[in-house]
Protein backbone atom coordinates (compact mmCIF):
# COMPACT_ATOMS: atom_id res chain seq x y z
CA UNK A 1 0.00 0.00 0.00
CA UNK A 2 1.79 3.21 -0.80
CA UNK A 3 1.96 5.33 2.05
CA UNK A 4 0.73 9.53 1.06
CA UNK A 5 2.30 11.97 3.44
CA UNK A 6 -0.46 14.13 5.51
CA UNK A 7 -0.42 17.31 4.55
CA UNK A 8 1.16 18.94 7.66
CA UNK A 9 -1.80 21.55 9.77
CA UNK A 10 -0.31 24.70 9.02
CA UNK A 11 -0.10 24.08 5.54
CA UNK A 12 -3.65 23.07 5.63
CA UNK A 13 -4.63 26.50 7.78
CA UNK A 14 -2.59 28.36 5.07
CA UNK A 15 -4.63 26.65 2.16
CA UNK A 16 -7.48 28.78 3.69
CA UNK A 17 -5.80 31.80 2.17
CA UNK A 18 -7.15 31.64 -1.32
CA UNK A 19 -10.61 30.79 -0.34
CA UNK A 20 -10.74 34.46 2.27
CA UNK A 21 -11.14 36.36 -0.80
CA UNK A 22 -14.27 35.65 -2.83
CA UNK A 23 -15.84 38.68 -4.74
CA UNK A 24 -13.86 42.41 -5.07
CA UNK A 25 -15.40 45.64 -4.91
CA UNK A 26 -16.29 47.83 -7.93
CA UNK A 27 -14.91 51.12 -7.18
CA UNK A 28 -16.89 53.75 -9.11
CA UNK A 29 -14.75 56.42 -10.95
CA UNK A 30 -17.29 58.51 -12.28
CA UNK A 31 -19.11 59.05 -15.52
CA UNK A 32 -17.15 60.57 -18.39
CA UNK A 33 -19.23 61.80 -21.19
CA UNK A 34 -21.77 59.47 -20.82
CA UNK A 35 -20.22 56.88 -19.92
CA UNK A 36 -20.16 54.87 -16.14
CA UNK A 37 -17.11 53.53 -15.26
CA UNK A 38 -15.94 51.28 -12.68
CA UNK A 39 -12.41 49.59 -11.20
CA UNK A 40 -12.57 46.17 -10.13
CA UNK A 41 -10.25 46.57 -7.13
CA UNK A 42 -8.17 42.86 -7.63
CA UNK A 43 -5.40 44.63 -6.33
CA UNK A 44 -6.52 45.08 -2.87
CA UNK A 45 -6.92 41.35 -2.85
CA UNK A 46 -3.61 40.90 -0.92
CA UNK A 47 -0.46 43.36 -0.33
CA UNK A 48 1.62 40.86 -2.65
CA UNK A 49 -0.32 37.97 -4.38
CA UNK A 50 -2.98 40.60 -5.58
CA UNK A 51 -5.05 40.61 -8.78
CA UNK A 52 -4.73 37.94 -11.49
CA UNK A 53 -1.67 36.47 -9.51
CA UNK A 54 -4.23 35.78 -6.82
CA UNK A 55 -6.17 34.10 -9.31
CA UNK A 56 -3.58 32.14 -11.18
CA UNK A 57 -1.70 30.91 -8.59
CA UNK A 58 -5.26 29.67 -6.81
CA UNK A 59 -5.80 26.03 -8.22
CA UNK A 60 -1.90 25.85 -9.14
CA UNK A 61 -0.73 25.09 -5.69
CA UNK A 62 -3.71 24.02 -4.73
CA UNK A 63 -2.75 21.17 -6.80
CA UNK A 64 1.03 21.47 -5.87
CA UNK A 65 -0.12 20.83 -2.13
CA UNK A 66 -2.49 17.93 -3.81
CA UNK A 67 0.40 15.78 -4.89
CA UNK A 68 2.96 16.63 -2.40
CA UNK A 69 5.20 18.13 -4.80
CA UNK A 70 7.71 20.18 -2.62
CA UNK A 71 9.13 22.42 -5.57
CA UNK A 72 7.74 25.27 -7.89
CA UNK A 73 9.97 25.94 -10.79
CA UNK A 74 8.65 29.06 -13.05
CA UNK A 75 10.10 32.10 -15.06
CA UNK A 76 9.82 36.08 -14.76
CA UNK A 77 11.70 39.33 -15.34
CA UNK A 78 13.55 41.30 -12.91
CA UNK A 79 10.28 43.51 -12.00
CA UNK A 80 7.56 40.41 -12.21
CA UNK A 81 4.70 40.12 -10.00
CA UNK A 82 4.12 36.42 -10.87
CA UNK A 83 7.84 36.15 -9.41
CA UNK A 84 7.04 37.96 -6.01
CA UNK A 85 3.62 36.19 -5.95
CA UNK A 86 5.10 32.69 -6.45
CA UNK A 87 7.89 33.34 -3.46
CA UNK A 88 4.97 34.83 -1.60
CA UNK A 89 2.52 32.11 -1.91
CA UNK A 90 5.58 29.12 -1.81
CA UNK A 91 6.88 30.83 1.44
CA UNK A 92 3.46 30.53 3.05
CA UNK A 93 2.44 27.37 2.05
CA UNK A 94 6.08 25.49 2.61
CA UNK A 95 6.82 24.85 -1.30
CA UNK A 96 10.38 25.68 -1.98
CA UNK A 97 10.69 27.65 -5.48
CA UNK A 98 12.87 28.42 -8.21
CA UNK A 99 13.01 31.62 -10.13
CA UNK A 100 14.49 31.32 -13.81
CA UNK A 101 14.93 35.12 -14.30
CA UNK A 102 15.38 36.95 -17.95
CA UNK A 103 18.45 38.83 -18.13
CA UNK A 104 22.11 37.55 -16.65
CA UNK A 105 23.44 40.92 -15.36
CA UNK A 106 20.78 40.69 -12.65
CA UNK A 107 22.20 38.04 -10.94
CA UNK A 108 25.05 40.43 -9.47
CA UNK A 109 22.87 43.16 -9.16
CA UNK A 110 19.93 41.38 -7.10
CA UNK A 111 19.78 44.43 -4.95
CA UNK A 112 18.99 46.31 -7.47
CA UNK A 113 15.40 45.37 -7.62
CA UNK A 114 13.16 45.77 -5.12
CA UNK A 115 11.11 42.18 -6.70
CA UNK A 116 13.94 39.91 -6.65
CA UNK A 117 15.18 40.92 -3.36
CA UNK A 118 11.80 40.28 -1.79
CA UNK A 119 11.71 36.67 -3.66
CA UNK A 120 15.42 35.74 -1.92
CA UNK A 121 13.44 37.46 1.58
CA UNK A 122 10.84 34.78 0.97
CA UNK A 123 13.14 32.03 0.31
CA UNK A 124 12.57 31.77 -3.83
CA UNK A 125 16.19 30.35 -5.27
CA UNK A 126 16.96 33.08 -8.50
CA UNK A 127 18.94 31.41 -11.49
CA UNK A 128 19.49 34.79 -14.27
CA UNK A 129 19.97 33.25 -17.34
CA UNK A 130 20.38 35.13 -20.63
CA UNK A 131 18.06 36.85 -22.53
CA UNK A 132 18.39 34.48 -25.57
CA UNK A 133 18.55 31.19 -23.56
CA UNK A 134 14.94 32.83 -22.04
CA UNK A 135 13.51 33.10 -24.90
CA UNK A 136 13.78 29.22 -25.19
CA UNK A 137 12.00 28.47 -21.57
CA UNK A 138 12.44 25.20 -20.40
CA UNK A 139 14.22 23.75 -23.27
CA UNK A 140 17.04 25.86 -22.71
CA UNK A 141 20.72 24.18 -21.45
CA UNK A 142 20.96 26.02 -18.36
CA UNK A 143 17.18 25.66 -17.21
CA UNK A 144 17.78 21.87 -18.33
CA UNK A 145 20.47 21.78 -15.77
CA UNK A 146 18.14 23.13 -13.05
CA UNK A 147 15.55 20.82 -13.50
CA UNK A 148 17.78 17.58 -13.62
CA UNK A 149 18.44 18.48 -10.03
CA UNK A 150 15.32 18.26 -9.01
CA UNK A 151 13.22 15.13 -7.78
CA UNK A 152 10.04 16.48 -7.77
CA UNK A 153 8.64 19.55 -9.23
CA UNK A 154 5.48 21.75 -10.49
CA UNK A 155 6.86 23.72 -13.59
CA UNK A 156 4.65 26.97 -13.62
CA UNK A 157 4.43 29.18 -16.93
CA UNK A 158 5.51 32.61 -17.18
CA UNK A 159 2.56 34.74 -15.81
CA UNK A 160 1.42 31.84 -14.16
CA UNK A 161 -1.07 31.34 -17.64
CA UNK A 162 -2.13 27.71 -18.10
CA UNK A 163 -5.60 25.81 -17.77
CA UNK A 164 -5.86 26.04 -14.23
CA UNK A 165 -4.80 29.61 -13.96
CA UNK A 166 -7.20 30.66 -16.42
CA UNK A 167 -10.07 28.28 -14.34
CA UNK A 168 -8.75 31.38 -11.93
CA UNK A 169 -9.35 33.84 -13.08
CA UNK A 170 -13.15 33.18 -14.51
CA UNK A 171 -13.83 33.73 -10.71
CA UNK A 172 -13.07 37.34 -10.84
CA UNK A 173 -16.23 38.18 -12.15
CA UNK A 174 -19.58 37.44 -10.63
CA UNK A 175 -23.27 37.55 -10.99
CA UNK A 176 -23.71 41.41 -10.27
CA UNK A 177 -21.00 41.94 -12.96
CA UNK A 178 -23.93 41.29 -15.52
CA UNK A 179 -24.75 44.81 -15.46
CA UNK A 180 -21.59 45.78 -17.37
CA UNK A 181 -21.28 46.48 -21.31
CA UNK A 182 -17.75 46.50 -21.86
CA UNK A 183 -15.36 44.33 -19.16
CA UNK A 184 -11.58 45.78 -19.94
CA UNK A 185 -8.35 44.40 -18.92
CA UNK A 186 -4.67 44.49 -19.57
CA UNK A 187 -2.92 41.55 -20.97
CA UNK A 188 0.23 39.95 -21.62
CA UNK A 189 -0.03 36.29 -21.12
CA UNK A 190 -3.67 36.22 -21.94
CA UNK A 191 -4.64 34.13 -18.72
CA UNK A 192 -7.10 36.95 -17.40
CA UNK A 193 -8.69 37.84 -20.69
CA UNK A 194 -9.16 33.78 -21.23
CA UNK A 195 -11.04 33.79 -17.76
CA UNK A 196 -12.74 36.90 -18.53
CA UNK A 197 -13.99 35.57 -21.97
CA UNK A 198 -15.17 32.13 -20.59
CA UNK A 199 -16.92 33.97 -17.49
CA UNK A 200 -18.37 37.02 -19.28
CA UNK A 201 -22.32 37.12 -19.71
CA UNK A 202 -24.54 37.06 -22.93
CA UNK A 203 -24.06 40.64 -24.46
CA UNK A 204 -21.01 41.52 -22.85
CA UNK A 205 -17.73 42.83 -25.20
CA UNK A 206 -14.38 41.75 -23.37
CA UNK A 207 -11.93 43.87 -24.58
CA UNK A 208 -8.04 43.13 -24.02
CA UNK A 209 -5.16 46.14 -23.67
CA UNK A 210 -1.61 44.47 -24.84
CA UNK A 211 1.12 45.57 -22.99
CA UNK A 212 3.23 44.09 -25.84
CA UNK A 213 2.52 42.89 -28.94
CA UNK A 214 2.43 39.34 -29.29
CA UNK A 215 0.36 37.49 -31.23
CA UNK A 216 0.56 34.04 -29.40
CA UNK A 217 -2.12 35.34 -27.10
CA UNK A 218 -4.69 35.36 -29.18
CA UNK A 219 -4.35 31.81 -30.24
CA UNK A 220 -4.10 30.90 -26.67
CA UNK A 221 -7.51 32.88 -25.68
CA UNK A 222 -9.15 31.03 -29.03
CA UNK A 223 -8.12 27.87 -28.03
CA UNK A 224 -9.26 28.58 -24.07
CA UNK A 225 -12.46 30.49 -24.68
CA UNK A 226 -15.33 29.28 -27.09
CA UNK A 227 -16.88 32.77 -27.50
CA UNK A 228 -16.18 35.53 -29.64
CA UNK A 229 -17.18 38.45 -27.83
CA UNK A 230 -13.57 39.72 -26.97
CA UNK A 231 -10.94 41.38 -28.61
CA UNK A 232 -7.22 42.52 -28.29
CA UNK A 233 -6.15 46.46 -29.04
CA UNK A 234 -2.55 46.76 -29.46
CA UNK A 235 -2.44 50.94 -29.93
CA UNK A 236 -1.26 51.38 -26.43
CA UNK A 237 1.65 49.29 -25.81
CA UNK A 238 3.88 52.50 -25.45
CA UNK A 239 6.98 51.07 -26.95
CA UNK A 240 6.33 48.04 -25.20
CA UNK A 241 6.16 45.63 -21.95
CA UNK A 242 7.63 47.86 -19.06
CA UNK A 243 8.40 50.70 -21.51
CA UNK A 244 6.62 54.18 -20.29
CA UNK A 245 6.86 57.68 -21.32
CA UNK A 246 6.38 60.87 -19.47
CA UNK A 247 2.81 61.33 -20.80
CA UNK A 248 1.87 57.59 -19.37
CA UNK A 249 3.00 58.49 -15.90
CA UNK A 250 1.22 62.01 -16.00
CA UNK A 251 -1.82 60.69 -16.84
CA UNK A 252 -1.18 58.15 -14.35
CA UNK A 253 -0.47 61.20 -11.64
CA UNK A 254 -3.33 62.77 -12.46
CA UNK A 255 -5.62 59.87 -11.77
CA UNK A 256 -4.30 59.01 -8.75
CA UNK A 257 -4.59 62.50 -7.15
CA UNK A 258 -8.31 62.61 -8.67
CA UNK A 259 -9.47 59.24 -7.77
CA UNK A 260 -6.89 58.17 -5.56
CA UNK A 261 -6.35 54.74 -6.98
CA UNK A 262 -2.80 53.38 -7.43
CA UNK A 263 -2.08 52.35 -11.33
CA UNK A 264 0.54 50.21 -12.20
CA UNK A 265 3.13 51.46 -15.03
CA UNK A 266 3.10 47.84 -16.74
CA UNK A 267 -0.28 47.11 -17.21
CA UNK A 268 -2.86 48.73 -15.51
CA UNK A 269 -2.09 52.54 -16.24
CA UNK A 270 -2.10 51.54 -19.68
CA UNK A 271 -5.35 49.76 -19.63
CA UNK A 272 -7.28 53.51 -18.04
CA UNK A 273 -5.04 55.72 -20.59
CA UNK A 274 -6.47 53.79 -23.34
CA UNK A 275 -9.76 53.87 -22.16
CA UNK A 276 -9.84 57.29 -21.50
CA UNK A 277 -8.74 57.86 -24.79
CA UNK A 278 -10.98 55.51 -26.93
CA UNK A 279 -13.92 57.60 -25.13
CA UNK A 280 -12.77 61.15 -25.97
CA UNK A 281 -12.14 59.04 -29.91
CA UNK A 282 -16.31 58.38 -29.28
CA UNK A 283 -15.76 54.59 -29.48
CA UNK A 284 -18.23 53.24 -27.28
CA UNK A 285 -21.85 54.52 -28.14
CA UNK A 286 -23.32 56.55 -25.19
CA UNK A 287 -24.07 55.46 -21.62
CA UNK A 288 -21.76 52.28 -21.85
CA UNK A 289 -21.40 50.32 -18.51
CA UNK A 290 -17.90 49.78 -18.18
CA UNK A 291 -15.89 47.68 -15.75
CA UNK A 292 -12.00 48.33 -16.10
CA UNK A 293 -9.98 44.84 -13.85
CA UNK A 294 -7.21 46.16 -11.74
CA UNK A 295 -4.99 43.46 -12.05
CA UNK A 296 -2.78 44.35 -9.22
CA UNK A 297 1.14 44.98 -9.53
CA UNK A 298 2.29 47.83 -7.63
CA UNK A 299 5.03 45.98 -6.22
CA UNK A 300 6.47 46.89 -9.33
CA UNK A 301 6.16 50.79 -8.83
CA UNK A 302 9.26 51.05 -6.54
CA UNK A 303 11.84 49.56 -9.12
CA UNK A 304 9.83 51.79 -12.08
CA UNK A 305 10.48 54.64 -10.58
CA UNK A 306 14.16 53.83 -9.89
CA UNK A 307 14.26 52.91 -13.51
CA UNK A 308 13.38 56.58 -14.11
CA UNK A 309 14.99 58.40 -12.16
CA UNK A 310 17.79 56.79 -13.59
CA UNK A 311 17.16 58.40 -16.64
CA UNK A 312 16.43 61.79 -15.25
CA UNK A 313 12.65 61.36 -15.69
CA UNK A 314 9.36 61.90 -14.38
CA UNK A 315 7.95 59.57 -11.39
CA UNK A 316 4.78 58.40 -10.53
CA UNK A 317 4.34 60.29 -7.24
CA UNK A 318 3.26 57.22 -5.09
CA UNK A 319 4.51 53.87 -4.38
CA UNK A 320 3.91 50.61 -2.50
CA UNK A 321 6.70 48.47 -0.98
CA UNK A 322 6.68 44.91 -0.05
CA UNK A 323 5.64 43.82 3.46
Amino acid sequence: MEVVNPIPIYVLLNMQFFDTFKNSINQPVGVIEGHSIFIKREDLLHPVVSGNKFRKLNYIFKEIVAQDVSMAITFGGAFSNHLAATACVGKLLGVKTIGIVRGEEWQNKISESATLSYCVLMGMQLCCISRHAYTQKETATEVQAILKKQSKYRLIPEGGTEALAVRGCTEILNPNDVAFDVICTSVGTGGTLAGLVQASFEKQTVLGFNALKNPEVSKFVSNQAPQRNWEINEDYTFGGYAKTTPMLIDFMNTFYKQYQIPLDPVYTGKMLFAIFDLIKKKQWRWGKQILAIHTGGLQGVVGMNRQLEKKNLPILSYQRRLP
